[in-house]
């Protein structure tokens, strides 16, 4: 069971930001780094921003959230790499 409307926002981040009444786009973008943080490295983050802007564009159009998403969407073209211990952990397996 997920919190959001979507799967790819289990935590229902991205859900309540578009219920927040008067929200600014520096709140979103806030919200938005928390939410992508949390993605798990072994997802594709890119297609989870794209499947929220799909989901929610048409509704909240003009939403600061929206305008996030839509520059996620058109602006992230690959996956982040990892760094460090983590992704060296990460190979090896």
């Amino acid at each position: 069971m997920h919190k959001g409307d979507l799967a790819c926002d289990p935590r229902g981040m991205i859900s309540e930001a578009y219920r927040i009444d008067g929200i600014s786009g520096a709140e979103c973008r806030a919200i938005f780094l928390d939410w992508v943080l949390g993605v798990p490295a072994t997802e594709d983050s890119v297609a989870h921003i794209r499947a929220l802007y799909g989901f929610y564009h048409k509704t909240y159009p003009n939403h600061p959230m929206t305008n996030i998403l839509k520059d996620g969407s058109i602006h992230s073209t690959r996956k982040p790499q990892r760094r460090g211990r983590r992704a060296r952990a990460e190979k090896e397996q």
